[in-house]
C-alpha cells in the first residue's frame, strides 16, 4: 500500500489520525518532497565536505610553492576546521531564531565565494584567511542540517535520511580531495580549489531551489541565560562529555592520518604523483558502507561494544600502513576510514538519546569537539612528521586511538543499556 506524503507522527503511536488531531506533517520516503529533500541535503553534505577538505591533499604542493613546514601548510585545513567548530556555538542558536533554510542557504553561499577567493590570494596570510571565513561559512551548514532532518522528516525515515546525508559527507570529503590533487598535477592549485568553489557554488543555488520549506520549525528567542545552563547540564550528563572527548580524538586521529599520508608516499620508494595521492582518497568509500552497518549492529550488540570494536578496526589499519607495500597501506587506509566512520556514526548517534533537553547545542557541543579535534591534532601531527617521520606520525595517533578505547570502555560501563 503506497504511503502518503505526509503523516502524522500520533499515528505511529497508535493515537487518533483523524484531520483534527494532525498539527504536524511529515515528510515521508517515496514521495516528491522526501526525493527533493535527501538530493539537497546530500548536495549540501557533499558541496560542505568538498570545500573543507579539498587542501589536504596539495598539502606538499603548499609547503613548496610558500616555502613553509608540513605543520605551517596543515594550517590551511586546521583554521578551517578550528573556525567551524567555533561557528558551531553560534549558528545553531541563531538557526533557532531565523529559521533553518536561510541559515544554511546563505552559508553554502559564502563559503562558495570565499574558497574563489583564495585563488586570487598571493600570500599565505590572505590564504589562511579565507580559508577561515570558509570554515566559519560552513558551520552554518554542519549545525543545521541534522536538525532540519529530525524536525521535518518522518521519525520512521530520519535514520535513513541521517545515512544519506552522512553518505554525502564522506562523499564530499573523498570528491574534494580527489578533483583538488588530480588538477593540482595537471594544471594547479588555484584551478583544483576555482573548479570546486564553482561547484559548490552551483550546489548551493540547488539547494536553494530544491529544499523544501519547514513546516516543523518555531522560532525562539535567542536568551543566552537559557543556553549557558543547558550548557552546564550537558556538561553534568555522566556520558556527554566521554562522547565530546571520544569525538575529538576519533576526528584528531582520522585527520592527522589523511594530513601527513600524502607526504609519506610522495618521498622514496613510492615517488606517487600529486593525482595518486589524491586518488588514496576512494578510501572513504568504505563510510559509506561501514556507517550505515555500525548503526544496525548497534542494534543488536548496543553501542558501546559496536564503538570499541570500530576503534580496534581503526587501530589496527594504523598498524598496516607502517608498512612498505603500497597495496599494503592502501588496505590499511580503507580498514582505517571503515573504522573511522563506524566508530563516528555510533558516538553521534548516541548523542541525541543522552541529550534530555536542547538535544540541538548537545549536538553542536559534540561537533564543536570533534572539528577541534581536527584542528588541534591535525597541526600537532606536523611536529612528530617533522622529527620521526612516518613513525612518529604513527606513534601519536595510535596514541589518540588507545586514549579512544579507554573512553569508549568507561561509556559502556557507565551508560550500558542507555
Amino acid at each position: 500500500m503506497r504511503r502518503t506524503s505526509v503523516v502524522n507522527d500520533a499515528t505511529t503511536s497508535g493515537v487518533d489520525s483523524s484531520p483534527a488531531s494532525q498539527p504536524a506533517q511529515y515528510i515521508t520516503r517515496g514521495t516528491a518532497r522526501f526525493m527533493r529533500a535527501t538530493l539537497a541535503l546530500f548536495s549540501a553534505g557533499l558541496a560542505t565536505f568538498a570545500l573543507l577538505y579539498c587542501v589536504q591533499p596539495i598539502l606538499p604542493v603548499l609547503s613548496h610553492e610558500f616555502g613553509i613546514s608540513p605543520a605551517g601548510s596543515s594550517i590551511s585545513l586546521s583554521i578551517s576546521t578550528g573556525m567551524l567548530a567555533t561557528g558551531l556555538l553560534f549558528t545553531g542558536p541563531l538557526s533557532d531564531a531565523v529559521g533553518r533554510k536561510p541559515v544554511m542557504v546563505t552559508a553554502l553561499l559564502l563559503a562558495s565565494c570565499c574558497t574563489l577567493l583564495s585563488t586570487m590570494m598571493t600570500s599565505w596570510h590572505g590564504i589562511l584567511i579565507m580559508r577561515a571565513l570558509t570554515g566559519l561559512s560552513l558551520s552554518g551548514v554542519a549545525a543545521v542540517g541534522m536538525t532540519w532532518l529530525s524536525e521535518e522528516i518522518h521519525p520512521s525515515f530520519v535514520p535513513f535520511s541521517m545515512g544519506l546525508y552522512i553518505s554525502g559527507n564522506s562523499i564530499g570529503g573523498m570528491s574534494g580531495r580527489l578533483l583538488s590533487g588530480v588538477i593540482t598535477d595537471f594544471f594547479s592549485w588555484r584551478m583544483a580549489l576555482a573548479a570546486i568553489g564553482c561547484f559548490a557554488l552551483a550546489s548551493a543555488l540547488m539547494f536553494w531551489k530544491i529544499l523544501p520549506e519547514s513546516r516543523h520549525f518555531r522560532p525562539t528567542s535567542l536568551r543566552p541565560k537559557v543556553l549557558v545552563i543547558n550548557f552546564r547540564l550537558h556538561w553534568r550528563d555522566r556520558g556527554l562529555p566521554l562522547l565530546f572527548a571520544e569525538g575529538f580524538l576519533l576526528m584528531g586521529a582520522f585527520v592527522t592520518l589523511f594530513n601527513y599520508i600524502g607526504y609519506r608516499l610522495m618521498l622514496s620508494p613510492w615517488h606517487l604523483s600529486q593525482a595518486l595521492v589524491g586518488l588514496l582518497s576512494v578510501a572513504y568509500l568504505t563510510g559509506t558502507w561501514s556507517s550505515p552497518r555500525a548503526g544496525t549492529m548497534s542494534v543488536r550488540y548496543g553501542r558501546g561494544p559496536v564503538m570499541l570494536f570500530s576503534i580496534a578496526v581503526m587501530l589496527a589499519g594504523l598498524l598496516i600502513t607502517l608498512f612498505s607495500p603500497l597495496w599494503v597501506i592502501f588496505a590499511g587506509m580503507l580498514l582505517f576510514s571503515a573504522g573511522f566512520f563506524a566508530a563516528h556514526s555510533v558516538a553521534s548517534s548516541w548523542i541525541g538519546p543522552r541529550a534530555h533537553r536542547a538535544k540541538g547545542q548537545a549536538s553542536s557541543l559534540y561537533l564543536f569537539s570533534y572539528y577541534l579535534g581536527s584542528s588541534i591534532a591535525g597541526t600537532l601531527g606536523g611536529v612528530f612528521w617533522h622529527r620521526y617521520g612516518w613513525n612518529g606520525v604513527g606513534g601519536f595517533i595510535a596514541l589518540m586511538l588507545v586514549l579512544a578505547l579507554l573512553v569508549g570502555g568507561c561509556l559502556h560501563r557507565r551508560l550500558r543499556g542507555g
